[in-house]
């Protein structure tokens, strides 16, 4: 077997053998986030799917720590639940610290393994943002958060938090602590800021459930040589049959091919993982250098995705039948967004799903569209999107931009997700438009588009014409996202006015209307009286308690930023907005703007309008 030294100086080659996996969870029926045969096979199994609720996340485990209850999801009106095949998968993996070191690393180039993140500077949330909450019931959280949110928002603060470098809390283990913020960034879709985070931690300091998280974070990111340096430490600790199928993966990569023939035939007699599993582990090694083994995929008989099949096929620029992708969570789209053996013109539907999540952002997006561009017949140019965005950001005429901004706009068709990445794809587009009165009845995409990408000043410009705008759907939409968003009043917020924008919501039992009343309370821009009025009548409970409003009530009164991250994100356990009720955005923008995160109170209430 290579030595691991010599494993790890195949990185830097190996990596041009792009592979990227996504940890899959299943939106029918639960499945596995990892690799078939990875994982205790004496563990429990995972609990069922927790049952719907009206107007509580759930119940929160003790902070004390200790077992809990996962916490339960809201159905939506349209019942479209979505449940996250994560939940279980950690609590299954014994924290354990192997008994010898399998890497042998000097003391002077360890790194501390108790005070970890990749962000430390402005986006972070500070090296205090959890305080001194407890550990165990941070990790609890974390582990049993149904990931993706709903919000875009939502997502793009509960990434800050999970990537600031912050100190281990108490009553946890330090590395341990550190892969259950890069599991959930993983379910959340971000592949990219779980892997950051496994690579903040010496191999040497691996515990179990750090070697599965590695893994899964290898994989997320397009790179099985991520499992090379992991095979001899890991294999100490578990024998599952992803260990010697890596070996052979890696043999490959560092030209030993006689040893990868060897070692994939012997797993395929022996191993008692699936012949797609060793097939596609084959399909890597053929990848490699006078390897000479050649395998062809076929996935008639497959019946669902996990980690592993998604991983090695992406590796190899294999395109996964659309039956298989479409049961898959779409955390695994947006990790199927930035897989760099793929196309990039077969991940815009992808990338469209990851931009609408938070996981990728208007510079992204833009930037997809542009390498597609620059391979475009010039004869097509004038139709493609990349044409159309040119025309809209560049063009002299702000009535050619404007027509080209509706094109791009009207693109989504029905899709929800294409809907809306088509905001946040034009939201720097939209903000170059000067406020005039002949745009009204563009004006409520123009505010949307912009709120996207948090350019709430911009938005604000148009205050006055949204004033001036005739009453009726649009008017009252765009005055609803201002009085969320803008940075200070710029608009009439009064009840009547609430009254008025009630009047023309078309969303389910007034939903939008009351999530509007719920973010202005939250954010104390209407007082306590016409607040406790408005409720009333909309027969909302502003004043409802249960255990995650007074979890959220301490978090936000001892000042942990990052706590109350963690709790916003289970207080919005549902696949959309029309779940999400109004009690939990008055309380969500009221802590948030509490410890000083008014910013992110008012994007995500925004947000909530402009997305029902």
């Amino acid at each position: 077997m290579p030595s691991a030294n010599k494993r790890l100086l195949l990185l830097g080659g190996a990596a041009a053998l792009a592979i990227a996996i996504p940890a899959i969870g299943q939106e029918a029926p639960p499945e596995s986030l990892l690799p078939p045969g990875f994982g205790d096979p004496n563990a429990p199994p995972p609990p069922p799917p927790p049952p719907p609720v009206d107007a509580t996340p759930g119940d929160l485990p003790p902070e004390e720590g200790g077992a809990a209850p996962p916490p339960r999801r809201r159905s939506t009106p349209s019942d479209a639940v979505v449940e996250d095949s994560a939940i279980g998968d950690l609590a299954a993996l014994e924290a354990m610290i192997p008994t010898e070191p399998p890497v042998e690393i000097p003391d002077a180039s360890r790194r501390a393994t108790d005070f970890v993140g990749a962000l430390n500077d402005r986006w972070s949330l500070g090296s205090d943002a959890y305080g001194n909450a407890n550990g165990r019931f941070l990790s609890t959280l974390m582990r049993r958060l149904d990931a993706p949110v709903p919000s875009r928002w939502g997502h793009i603060l509960l990434r800050r938090a999970l990537l600031s470098r912050v100190p281990a809390p108490s009553s946890v283990n330090p590395v341990d602590w550190v892969a259950e913020r890069a599991w959930l960034l993983l379910r959340m879709g971000e592949a990219d800021g779980a892997r950051m985070l496994v690579q903040s931690v010496d191999v040497d300091q691996f515990t179990p459930k750090m070697f599965a998280i590695a893994v899964q974070a290898g994989l997320a990111t397009s790179d099985p040589a991520a499992l090379c340096p992991l095979i001899e430490p890991g294999s100490k600790t578990s024998d599952e049959p992803v260990w010697p199928l890596a070996d052979a993966m890696c043999a490959s990569m560092s030209g030993e091919p006689t040893r990868a023939s060897t070692l994939i035939d012997h797993a395929r007699r022996r191993s008692r993982l699936d012949a797609i599993d060793i097939d596609l582990a084959e399909k890597v090694i053929g990848s490699g250098a006078n390897t000479k083994r050649a395998v062809t995929i076929k996935w008639d008989d497959v019946g669902n995705v996990n980690s592993w099949r998604f991983g090695l096929a992406s590796a190899t620029g294999m395109a996964i039948p659309q039956r298989l992708m479409s049961g898959a969570g779409r955390h695994v789209i947006a990790w199927q967004a930035r897989a760099p053996m793929l196309p990039v013109e077969d991940r815009i539907g992808a990338a469209n799903v990851a931009a609408s999540l938070g996981v990728f952002s208007n510079q992204s997006l833009v930037e997809m569209h542009s390498l597609i561009l620059d391979t475009t017949d010039p004869s097509e140019v004038a139709e493609s999107i990349g044409g159309r965005l040119r025309l809209a950001y560049a063009a002299r005429d702000v009535d050619l931009r404007m027509r080209e901004l509706r094109r791009l706009w009207d693109n989504g068709g029905d899709d929800a997700d294409t809907r809306h990445a088509g905001l946040i794809l034009t939201a720097k587009a939209a903000a170059g438009i000067p406020p005039s009165e002949r745009l009204a009845e563009d004006v409520p995409r123009l505010i949307a588009s912009m709120l996207t990408a948090g350019l709430d000043e911009r938005a604000a410009r148009w205050s006055a014409v949204v004033e001036g705008m005739e009453a009726g759907r649009r008017a009252d939409r765009a005055w609803a996202m201002l009085a969320l968003a803008s940075p200070r009043p710029t608009v009439d917020i009064s009840a009547g006015r609430i009254e008025t924008f009630q009047g023309s919501d078309q969303s389910e039992e007034t939903h939008a209307t009351k999530l509007l009343m719920a973010g202005l309370a939250g954010l104390g821009r209407i007082d306590a009286d016409t607040a406790n009025g408005l409720a009333g009548d909309m027969s909302v409970r502003l004043d409802a308690e249960n255990l995650w409003t007074r979890a959220l009530a301490r978090a936000a009164q001892n000042g942990q930023k990052g706590t109350v991250a963690l709790l916003v994100g289970v207080g919005m356990q549902t696949r959309d907005w029309r779940g999400v009720p109004p009690e939990h955005l008055f309380h969500i923008t009221r802590a948030l703007a509490q410890v000083g995160l008014e910013y992110e109170a008012r994007m995500i209430a925004a947000e909530a309008v402009a997305r029902l």
